[in-house]
């Protein structure tokens, strides 16, 4: 099997992600500001979870070769793809102080740590399947407003951002990653019972990107539905 079978068992679930109201409003700038504000917040908590769901392959790697594999992948997460959205975030006048602060939304938990927990009960391709709709999403994502020609990119404040994703650096960084991802896929019978098993963890993670869209969607003006790790409740402002 290939990480395009997985795309294709879940087809529903994915054209709703990768075509998300979040997605549209973004790309024809009219998404709320307070909704993308939220997003970035919460995408930097992810970050954080997301790099170590690749410490975790490491862990679970069985070869030299793919400890190896992953490493790069940490250390461009805590190097440069944070410190980039950092950076970013200072032009919406976010510092890395505010992010640090902000309380996890509830898909964001729910995201990650379906991810993390996926690679701990399984083995490394558990883990990089419950992982890959976020890469090779976003790709799909820039892909699709670059070529939309609904999308504005004149006055769009959101511009830099599909800017980011369709540009060819992350387009060729995911082009390596489902390369890799097809090797540890290549001897998984489709219908197996194997195979059924990464499909369902490929959905379950797809649907998790729909609640992330949907959760910045929904946030309302300096409100957000939170965990509060001290209390253990949900905050509502």
């Amino acid at each position: 099997m290939t990480y395009q079978d997985l795309i294709d068992a879940c087809q529903p679930q994915w054209t709703t992600y990768t075509q998300h109201p979040f997605v549209i409003q973004l790309g024809q700038g009219t998404l709320p500001h307070h909704c993308f504000m939220h997003y970035l917040k919460q995408d930097f908590l992810f970050l954080k979870q997301y790099a170590r769901a690749y410490a975790l392959a490491i862990y679970k790697a069985r070869t030299l070769a793919d400890m190896r594999r992953a490493l790069p992948s940490v250390a461009a997460l805590l190097d440069h793809e944070i410190a980039h959205h950092i950076d970013y975030c200072c032009a919406w006048h976010l510092t890395e102080q505010d992010m640090e602060q902000e309380p996890e939304d509830v898909a964001t938990v729910a995201y990650t740590r379906y991810v993390l927990d996926a690679g701990m009960q399984g083995d490394i391709i558990d883990l990089y399947v419950a992982l890959a709709p976020c890469a090779i999403g976003y790709a799909e994502i820039g892909n699709l407003l670059a070529n939309d020609t609904k999308t504005v990119f004149d006055n769009n404040p959101y511009h830099s951002w599909i800017a980011l994703y369709s540009g060819q650096e992350y387009q060729q960084g995911v082009v390596t990653a489902t390369v890799y991802l097809n090797n540890l896929l290549a001897e998984i019978p489709l219908c197996s019972h194997r195979g059924q098993q990464l499909i369902q963890t490929f959905k379950v993670a797809t649907e998790m990107e729909i609640a992330f869209w949907q959760q910045g969607l929904n946030a309302r003006t300096n409100n957000t539905r939170a965990i509060n790790h001290t209390s253990g409740t949900v905050d509502n402002a």
